[in-house]
Order: structure tokens, then C-alpha cells, then sequence
């Protein structure tokens, strides 16, 4: 019987690769809803090819034309916010939760409070409210399962270990596990200059050498924030402490994660740098998933290589690696700070290192609060955003000023 699926941010690289491998297996999948941001033309080229019972899109500014292309269909359309985080409690098999940002955590959590199994690309929501979103999951039994391909190393491996157990918030305190490795290819800049950081532009950041993904999360592999962010997940994902979590970069992009026991054994995952994989791996499970992949060729890559991350180099690594070792509220606030700070950024308001600059600056002056509820996360990061906003301004001006007093 086909699985039924939500995919939440169709339009986006998860979801498009979501949809890419229902093509590849249209008898295993039946579309159920799709809901996007704000491409409304987009959107409703997928709801014809698809079929969907219905189509939600965030931005209402698109709602007119997204009614015009669907007149007729029969297709059920709802626009807004409120109405797409409606849209994640309809019951089905397999919620994608592919919207980028903390964008996506009201939908993560609607779809857990229902109990329903969410394929988890957006690490944001663990990252801000791991809290909230874990402890909603052992309540109502909603399963979550990775698609970042790093966590579903970790759960390919913890798995093929473990394998009694259902998922992985009941997964978590296998006395026989030491620790993790994540593994990150280092991004464009891994060999680049240091002395020349000041001078990377937007269009070099988010041209990857692996992965084809959107500008935000191109942007933090650059500047590893995103393995930090994978870090802060993965505590919260696999329940384990910040010294059971290691990182190392490989360039070859090969391992993708490595599981330590210990009795001194070590299980990796393997692949190629394809997103469809980890996808494959949420979509069908506990089964696997045939999609005729390019196989991984290691005569071709002759070689691993592992290397440590370097804190000059990447220094939004190390301050994610702060914010979780001080806990409480300082993942939201250096989250919030780091989409503030990455949008400034691709918008040429800031150079490349002001982005750790920025958000360092937040995390020693976070609010007061807690995120102890979704209400009190979206305050955090409503605030620190705020503050963030605030500091890219007064670093702009800064530059202004350098590059004035530079001329005379």
C-alpha cells in the first residue's frame, strides 16, 4: 500500500528531491499535501503533476495566482501561515518537514502533537526548542527521523546496533554508545587565505563543492554554523552531551557519520553526496528504498581524509559549540542571530566574518527568557532578532566610516 505524504517546503531542495524519488517510485507514494513559502507558480505545477487533496502556501501575497492555476483541479487551496501549520496535523504516513528556519518549527510541532511520523530536515526546530519538541514526542509517540544526511548516518548506524528500538526520542541512553562523529566537507573556504575572509562576496559563499542546497544553508556550510547547528541537533536527536559529539572534516564527503562504541568498535555510513539518500532512508523505513542511485565508486576517490576543524577558520562552529554547552536559551539566540546575520549578508549589508562577529555579539548580550514553550521560543528569537538587526546596522555604519577614514 503507498505511504501518504505531507511534504512541507515543496518547493524547496527537500522537497523537490522528496518529489524527484516519488517520481522514481510513483506505486510506493501518494501525495497527499504540499505547502510552500511563497512560489505560488511553483507550487501549483506541483499540485497538477501530483495530485495533492491540498496545497497550502505561507505567503498570501500569492494566493490570487495561485487560485488562478488551480481553478478547476478540485484541489483544496489554504494561504497564510496559521492555514499551512493547519495543514501538518491532516493525518498521514510521513510528514517532510523541509522548511528552512525556525519558519518551520510551528508546523514540526503541530505535526508532532498529532503523533505523527516526521522526516526532519528542519534542524532549526531541535536547535531553538529541542526542549519543546522532544518531550511532545515521548508524549504523544510521534516518531522523528532524520533526513540531514549526517543524522541519518547516525541512525543507520545506531540503528543496525539497536535495532529493537522504534525511533529515535525512545532510542536515546544506549549505555553501549561512547560517542558520534559527524562528519562536514569544510565548504568552499576550506583552503582559502584566512587573511582574505573579509574579502569573500555572496556569490562565492554559497557555490558549495558538494552539495547542490538553497543560499541560507549553503551559506553556514561556509562558515560551518551548519555543523554547529547539526551539533546542537544531533544532543537533542540521539540524547548525548556535547563531549560525546565529534566533528571532523572530510573533504571527500564519503563517511557521513560514525557511531563509537564502547567495546572499541566503530560503525560508519557510507555514501555519495546526494540529499535523495538520506530521503530515501525517512521515506522508507524501516524498509529501504530502491531508487536506482549512483553507486559510490571508492577506487575513484583513492583516499579518506579526516582533518580537525580549526577555530580560526571557523569560528560560527566554536560559538555553537558555546551556546551548547551554556544550554537554556542560547541555541534560539545564536539561531535567530545567525538568520539575521546570514540574510544581512546575502543582501550585501555585511562582509562574511561579520556573520560570527554579529552573532557572537548576541550570545553575550542574550535577553532574559526561557524555552520552555513554543510561545517563549518565538519570543526569544523575536527579541534576539531584534538585537541582531540592530548590530548589522551599527556594523554596516562601522565599515562605512573604516572605509571613509581608508580614503582621506
Amino acid at each position: 500500500m503507498a505511504k501518504q505524504l505531507t511534504i512541507l517546503g515543496s518547493t524547496g531542495s527537500i522537497g523537490t528531491s522528496t518529489l524527484a524519488l516519488v517520481e522514481g517510485c510513483p506505486e510506493q507514494f501518494d501525495i497527499k499535501v504540499l505547502v510552500a513559502g511563497r512560489n505560488a507558480g511553483l507550487l501549483a505545477e506541483q499540485a497538477l503533476r501530483y495530485r495533492p487533496d491540498a496545497v497550502g502556501l505561507a505567503d498570501e501575497a500569492g494566493e490570487t495566482v495561485l487560485r488562478e492555476a488551480l481553478a478547476g483541479s478540485g484541489i483544496e487551496i489554504m494561504c497564510g501561515e496559521a492555514a499551512c501549520t493547519e495543514l501538518a496535523r491532516r493525518p498521514v504516513d510521513i510528514v517532510i518537514a523541509g522548511i528552512v528556519g525556525l519558519a518551520g518549527l510551528p508546523s514540526v510541532l503541530a505535526a508532532v502533537e498529532c503523533g505523527q511520523t516526521v522526516a526532519l530536515a528542519n534542524k532549526e526546530s531541535l536547535v531553538s526548542a529541542g526542549e519543546v519538541v522532544t518531550a511532545m514526542a515521548r508524549r504523544t509517540g510521534a516518531r522523528i527521523l532524520p533526513v540531514d544526511s549526517e543524522h541519518s548516518a547516525i541512525f543507520q548506524c545506531w540503528q543496525g546496533w539497536a535495532g529493537h528500538q522504534d525511533d529515535l526520542v525512545n532510542a536515546s541512553g544506549v549505555s553501549g554508545i561512547g560517542r558520534i562523529c559527524l562528519t562536514a566537507s569544510g565548504g568552499p573556504f576550506r583552503d582559502r587565505d584566512l587573511d582574505s575572509f573579509d574579502r569573500i562576496t555572496a556569490a562565492e559563499a554559497v557555490r558549495h563543492p558538494n552539495w547542490e542546497m538553497g543560499q541560507k544553508i549553503s551559506v553556514d556550510s561556509a562558515t560551518m554554523m551548519n555543523k554547529g547547528l547539526e551539533v546542537i541537533e544531533a544532543a537533542w536527536m540521539f540524547d548525548l552531551g556535547p563531549a560525546q559529539i565529534d566533528v571532523l572534516i572530510h573533504p571527500q564527503v564519503a563517511v557521513h557519520g560514525l557511531v563509537y562504541f564502547n567495546d572499541g568498535s566503530v560503525i560508519g555510513q557510507l555514501g555519495t553526496a546526494d540529499m535523495k539518500t538520506p530521503i530515501s532512508v525517512a521515506l522508507a523505513w524501516p524498509d529501504r528504498l530502491d531508487w536506482k542511485p549512483e553507486p559510490l565508486d571508492l577506487l575513484s576517490l583513492g583516499s579518506l581524509d579526516f582533518m580537525a576543524v580549526e577555530e580560526a577558520r571557523y569560528p560560527c562552529f566554536f560559538l555553537a559549540r558555546q551556546a551548547l554547552a551554556s544550554g537554556g536559551i542560547m541555541p534560539a539566540v545564536l539561531n535567530a542571530a545567525n538568520e539575521v546575520a546570514v540574510a544581512a549578508f546575502l543582501d550585501g549589508r555585511i562582509g562574511f566574518t561579520g556573520i560570527g562577529a554579529i552573532v557572537d555579539d548576541c550570545l553575550q548580550n542574550a535577553p532574559d527568557g526561557d524555552v520552555r514553550s513554543l510561545e517563549a521560543v518565538l519570543e526569544i528569537d523575536a527579541r534576539t532578532r531584534r538585537l541582531a538587526e540592530t548590530r548589522c546596522e551599527s556594523y554596516m555604519s562601522g565599515a562605512s566610516m573604516a572605509k571613509t577614514r581608508g580614503g582621506i
